[in-house]
Formats: C-alpha cells, structure tokens, sequence
C-alpha cells in the first residue's frame, strides 16, 4: 500500500514530536522538587550569606524551595565532588568560588572531578572585597606597623581561615607574598569557626569579607588594617587598600557564582541565569549587598566562564609563587 507522501512526513514529525515530549517537558517544569544549593563551607562565612540572600529570592520567584546546604571540608573538594555525580536535572547546584574554581585544580595533585569539564558555569552572584583584621591585642595600630611587628617576630603569630583554599587562605597568603611576612596558617571548617578563636585571641590575624566582619569591626572586637581592593571601599573609609601602602597592583577579593553538574539542559541553565538575575536585582538582596559592600553579578554563563579563566590564569601562578599547599 502507497502512503501519501504527505502522509508519510507528518507521521515523521509526529514520532519526533512524541521523542522529545519528556525532554521538552522536564525542562519546561523545572523545578519539580526542591532545588539543593551547596555551599562548600560551614555555615557563618560570606558565602553561606551569599548563597542564602539569592536562595531565599529565588524559592518566592520558582515557587519550590531553594535550601541551602553547608558541605564543608577538604578545601571544598568534598561538596564538588558530591555535586559532579548528583543527576544533571538542574536540582543540585553549587556555589563556586576562586578557591574551588581557580587554585584547587593548581594547589591539589588529585582531584575526583575537572571544574572544566564536570561543571558548568552559570552565573557570578557577587564579588566581595577582602577585609585584612587583626586582635586588638595585637600591638599594632595601622598596616605599616603589624607588617613591622610581623617581621620582627617571625612565626609567633597565627591567622585563621576558613579552610585550604578560602579565600581568606589565599589573601592572606598573597598579602605574605608580597610583603615577605611570615605567619602560621590555621585552617578551620568555615569562617565562623575560624572567628570563634580569633575573637577569642587564640589567633591574632584574618582575612574574610564585610558581611562576616562588618558587625566586630564597629565594635572594635576587630580592627581593620587594609582592603584588599584597588579602591577603598564605602564602609571602611578610613581603611586605606594594601595598594596604597606600597604594594602596588595588589588586588584580591572574593566572588562566588553558581555552577550546576556538567550535562544540564541549556534552556534550565538559561532560566537558572536569568532566575538569579532577577534575585540579585531584588530589594532585599540588593539592601544586603550594600550594606556588605558586595557587588552583584547576574550576567551570562559566557561572561563567567571567561571571568573563571582570567581567575585561573591569576591565581594559578600566584599558587606556585607564594608555594601555596594544602595544610
């Protein structure tokens, strides 16, 4: 029996139609269930504050919850890890950061994932400038001095991070670089931690951003002795850049973005993008961002993809200048 050709070509593109039916629909409900966000570190840090600031907006704007998990441990090896098997459906994202994006693959020998090949970029949520502090008991009143008092009494002073490769780890590692400083690393599992015991005097230097900081800073808990931006910045006008004190091109600050599993539908990648965009521009966000003098992202995938390569090119030479290991 002849079938029409006519015929024929519609039964064609009926059968195609009826293939793609579950792809088109997975990604036109998306999300179906809660969506997990991962944070890499314990909870306390800017980035937990971040990560929560843009959940808590996208759970009102996809109308499922957004909840944000703290995987901390083996500098942010464990959570990435986790989140490079976890199904590419768009539910499990991670945020990233210069230590798990742009040193790891340059600080640790093995790694059970590549970060270019088992993820992929989304979008930069914010950058952060880095806050340089120290215990008030620390007998130094300003920058040029505690640089002094470090050299003069090499390896008797500790400073705290929140964990190998934070971004606290590496600022502080960078400013040691170069100014020729000498300090004991103690990593902890998070920024909160790590400012129990600098608090407390047990460690007398760190590193971390204004959303973390901000609160011991006014009440003299901390003192603030540099930024590690290019630019001093609009909370701390009084606290010059480690770039003004003779360091010039000194310039670190931390930023984080969203990553989701390699494998992820481009047009939930896409609605994931342009979801955060919307959160980052909302009020409360954006009220949350200045007050931790933050700066908000939201472009791309494109846009952060070359940010993270630029990231890679910088830090990976200062990884192998200032030695850098994991502790």
């Amino acid at each position: 029996m002849n079938i029409p050709r006519r015929q024929v070509l519609a039964l064609g593109a009926a059968s195609a139609l009826g293939a793609a039916t579950p792809l088109l629909r997975a990604q036109s409900t998306w999300p179906s269930k809660p969506v997990r966000f991962v944070v890499p570190f314990a909870p306390g840090g800017t980035s937990e504050i971040v990560a929560r600031s843009v959940a808590a907006e996208l759970s009102k704007q996809l109308g499922q919850n957004v909840y944000v998990e703290n995987k901390p441990g083996g500098a942010g090896v464990t959570a990435m890890a986790d989140v490079a098997k976890a199904a590419p459906d768009g539910h499990t994202i991670i945020l990233g950061h210069v230590g798990t994006l742009a040193v790891n693959p340059y600080m640790l020998d093995n790694q059970p994932y590549n970060v270019d090949k088992d993820f992929v970029p989304v979008t930069l949520l914010a950058k952060v400038p880095n806050v340089f502090v120290i215990h008030p008991d620390v007998p130094a009143k300003n920058f040029q001095e505690f640089v002094a008092y470090v050299k003069k009494h090499p390896g008797e002073l500790n400073y705290g991070s929140a964990g190998n490769a934070s971004a606290g780890h590496l600022a502080m590692e960078y400013l040691k670089l170069v100014t020729g400083m000498f300090m004991t690393h103690i990593p902890y599992r998070g920024t909160g931690p790590q400012l129990a015991d600098l608090l407390a005097g047990r460690t007398q230097a760190s590193s971390a951003g204004m959303p973390a900081l901000g609160a011991y800073i006014r009440s003299g808990k901390l003192r603030a002795i540099a930024v590690g931006t290019h630019q001093r910045i609009a909370a701390l006008p009084d606290v010059p850049t480690v770039a003004e004190m003779g360091y010039k091109g000194f310039e670190t600050s931390q930023w984080y973005g969203i990553l989701a599993p390699a494998g992820t539908p481009p047009d939930i990648l896409k609605r994931l993008q342009e979801e955060s965009y919307k959160a980052l521009r909302s009020s409360a966000v954006t009220e949350r961002f200045a007050t931790d003098n933050a700066v908000g992202g939201g472009g791309p995938a494109s846009e952060f993809a070359a940010f993270i390569k630029g990231e890679q090119k910088v830090w990976s030479d200062i990884v192998k200048r200032a030695k850098i290991k994991p502790d």
